[in-house]
């Protein structure tokens, strides 16, 4: 069978389902390949798969704000044993020196430190449960949050779909090359926004105290 012909076949409220789930759940703060599911289900909806990309922009927006909020409440709840608990679990991401640091974006920041990270792969996943147990006040974050969302879900969406509009003459011969293209999209975009991440890191070493060992 034809790849388009497979992809006619799957239900659109399945995709739909799909993408609000694994969004919401990388919200929430499990490392899920949210971005990489949507780009996908954004061409899919390019290539008359009966996906509505109105439908599936309001549907991952929706997976966005769900899940933070709910991240948002278990951090609040959780407060800093949370964290203490995360950073013996998951060194990498949760240590002392990535704590100090998110505090201090949220203190310089605030909103927009929510508001942006729904773009950055690594502060999409945590910004909901640190901003809860840093006591940001929830309008706030409220606020913050459905902006982000409704930017960067729908935003992709509309980018990836209209790309795939006028991609479509070629891609219709080349259809395995269509998946691949959405795959790689999502994938170097997480990679390159890593990088970024990882590079940012030696802002933290500005916690320590300077002749701390004299």
């Amino acid at each position: 069978m034809h790849v388009q012909e497979w992809l006619d076949t799957v239900p659109a409220a399945a995709v739909y389902a799909l993408v609000a789930l694994v969004i919401g759940l990388e919200s929430l703060g499990i490392p899920l390949p949210g971005e990489i599911v949507l780009v996908s289900a954004a061409l899919m909806s390019s290539q008359h798969s009966g996906v509505n990309p109105v439908v599936l922009g309001l549907c991952a927006t929706a997976g966005a704000v769900i899940g933070d909020s709910i991240g948002y409440a278990i951090g609040r709840k959780g407060g800093r044993p949370l964290l203490a608990w995360l950073g013996g679990r998951f060194p990498r991401h949760f240590g002392e020196g990535h704590v100090a640091a998110a505090e201090r974006s949220f203190e310089k920041w605030g909103m927009w430190a929510v508001f942006f990270g729904r773009f950055v792969a690594l502060l999409r996943i945590f910004a909901g449960p640190l901003a809860g147990v840093l006591h940001m006040p929830y309008w706030k974050f409220l606020i913050a949050n459905v902006l982000g969302g409704v930017c960067w879900a729908g935003g992709t969406t509309a980018v990836v779909y209209y790309v795939g509009i006028v991609a479509e003459g070629w891609l219709k011969r080349f259809s395995y090359l269509g998946l691949a293209a959405a795959v790689l999209i999502g994938l170097s975009s997480v990679l390159v926004l890593r990088r970024r991440a990882r590079n940012a890191q030696p802002v933290e070493r500005e916690a320590e105290p300077v002749g701390a060992g004299d």
